[in-house]
C-alpha cells in the first residue's frame, strides 16, 4: 500500500532570524511574572504521567463553562476532523482567513466551499449537516463580530443541523468581547496567544466535551502544558487583566499613527507588494507577516507589542512609504 501526501500546503510565518524584532507573530509581549517557576513546575512532573482531569475541572469552574483541553488549536481541528469528517460532510470556511481549517478538511477528504468572510452572507451558503468555520476575531484582518451580527449565521446551522465552529484564539485581545452561545456552536480557544508562549501547545474546546474526550489523544499536553496550566488557574487570569490594558492602549497608537483598524491585537496593510515589504522591513530589524497565504499579496500582517518597540516599526513604516513608488 501506497502513502500519498496531501495536496495542500500550509504556510505558518516561516521561521524568523534571531535578532529581529517579531512582529510577524501576534502575541502579548508581556510574559507572566510567574514563567520561571511554571519551567521549574514541569521539570519535576516530566518523572511522571500526566492525569488532566482534575486540572480540565478547575480550567472549567473558572472559565464558568465546561471545557476539554487540547494540545492547542491544532489538535483540536484534527479531533474534529475525526469525528465530524469521515461522512464527506460540506465543509463551509469563508475567504482569507487562518488556512489550516481548508488544510484539516483536504486531510479528511470533505468537501470545501469557500463564502464570503461575513456571517450575514455567509448564512446563504450553510448546507445540510455542513461544518462552517469561522475565525472570531479573524486572522489575518482583525474583524470581530458580536453575537448579534452572528445572529444570521448561528440560526442558519441550526435550521440546517449544522455545526459552527468558532475559531476564538484572539478573542482575549478583543475590549469588551461577547461570545454567543449555542447547541450547534463549537468554540476553539487557546492560550498560545495571550500568554505569549506558542511553544507551549495548550488550549481548549468548549462544546461536545464528551465526544472529543472519546477520541483525545492521551497525554497530549505533557509536563510543560500541565504546569502552564496550573499557574493560569492559580492566576485566574490576573496576568491577562494586567497586560491587555496595556495592549489596547498601544493599540490605539498604532491605529492613529498608521491609519490601520482592528479589534484585535494585530493589523493588516496594504503595501503593494508583500514579499518586497517583507524583504524591507527585515533589513530594518524588523520581522512582518506576508500574507499571500491568505489570498491577500499586497498585505502585510505585524502585531502590537511594547511601546518603544512600536516606535520602531511606525519609524520604518513611515520611511517604507517615503520611498516606495
Amino acid at each position: 500500500m501506497m502513502l500519498k501526501p496531501v495536496k495542500f500546503k500550509t504556510h505558518h510565518g516561516g521561521v524568523r532570524e534571531e535578532g529581529l524584532l517579531d512582529f510577524s507573530a501576534s502575541l502579548n509581549p508581556y510574559l507572566p511574572e510567574w514563567v520561571d517557576e511554571m519551567f521549574e513546575r514541569a521539570k519535576t512532573l516530566s518523572k511522571r504521567y500526566i492525569y488532566w482531569e482534575k486540572l480540565e475541572e478547575e480550567l472549567s469552574n473558572l472559565i464558568g463553562e465546561k471545557v476539554t483541553v487540547t494540545a492547542g488549536i491544532t489538535e483540536a481541528l484534527y479531533l474534529l476532523g475525526i469525528l465530524a469528517m469521515k461522512e464527506r460532510r460540506k465543509v463551509i470556511i469563508p475567504e482569507h482567513t487562518y488556512e489550516e481549517y481548508e488544510r484539516i478538511a483536504r486531510i479528511f477528504n470533505a468537501e470545501v466551499i469557500k463564502g464570503p468572510n461575513n456571517p450575514e452572507a455567509l448564512a446563504e451558503f450553510v448546507a445540510k449537516s455542513s461544518i462552517v468555520f469561522f475565525c472570531n476575531p479573524n486572522n489575518p484582518d482583525g474583524k470581530f463580530y458580536s453575537p448579534k451580527r452572528l445572529k444570521l449565521l448561528i440560526q442558519a446551522v441550526e435550521d440546517t443541523d449544522s455545526l459552527l465552529v468558532l475559531d476564538e484564539a484572539f478573542i482575549d485581545f478583543v475590549k469588551d468581547a461577547r461570545s454567543p452561545k449555542g447547541e450547534n456552536i463549537l468554540k476553539l480557544r487557546t492560550f498560545t496567544k495571550s500568554y505569549g508562549l506558542p511553544g507551549i501547545r495548550v488550549g481548549y474546546v468548549i462544546g461536545f466535551s464528551e465526544a472529543f474526550k472519546s477520541v483525545r489523544m492521551p497525554w497530549s499536553i505533557g509536563s510543560l502544558g500541565y504546569a502552564f496550566l496550573e499557574f493560569v488557574v492559580r492566576d485566574e487570569f490576573k496576568h491577562l487583566e494586567k497586560t491587555m490594558p496595556l495592549i489596547w492602549k498601544e493599540k490605539e497608537r498604532i491605529e492613529k499613527a498608521l491609519n490601520v483598524k482592528s479589534d484585535a491585537n494585530f493589523f493588516i496593510k496594504n503595501v503593494g507588494n508583500a514579499k518586497g515589504a517583507v524583504e524591507f522591513f527585515k533589513k530594518k530589524g524588523i520581522a512582518v507577516r506576508d500574507c499571500t497565504s491568505f489570498g491577500l499579496p499586497e498585505y502585510i500582517r505585524f502585531s502590537v507589542r511594547k511601546r518603544e518597540e512600536n516606535e520602531k516599526l511606525i519609524d520604518a513604516f513611515r520611511e517604507f512609504f517615503q520611498y516606495s513608488p
